[in-house]
């Protein structure tokens, strides 16, 4: 049903003749380039997702006092 629901809205919106169609054509657009909502969201839950692992990582004793290390010898350093 939603592909049919779809193909109509598809085919009234960007019909040959439409103005709307021939802007799209002109920008090298297809008729669904680009994400819907539900895929925002869902690459907005996956890079938060991915931040919060990252902080964790870099957060961590281990890699905390190696980075503490590096910039300890980066300042330490003879120039």
């Amino acid at each position: 049903m939603y592909q049919v629901v779809r193909a109509r809205l598809c085919a009234l919106m960007f019909g040959a003749g439409t103005a709307l169609r021939r802007r799209a054509a002109r920008r090298g657009l297809r008729p669904d380039a680009g994400m819907v909502t539900s895929e925002y969201a869902m690459g907005i839950v996956a890079a938060v997702a991915f931040a919060v692992v990252l902080y964790k990582v870099v957060t961590s004793g281990a890699v905390s006092a190696e980075l503490q290390g590096i910039v300890k010898r980066a300042l330490d350093a003879r120039m």
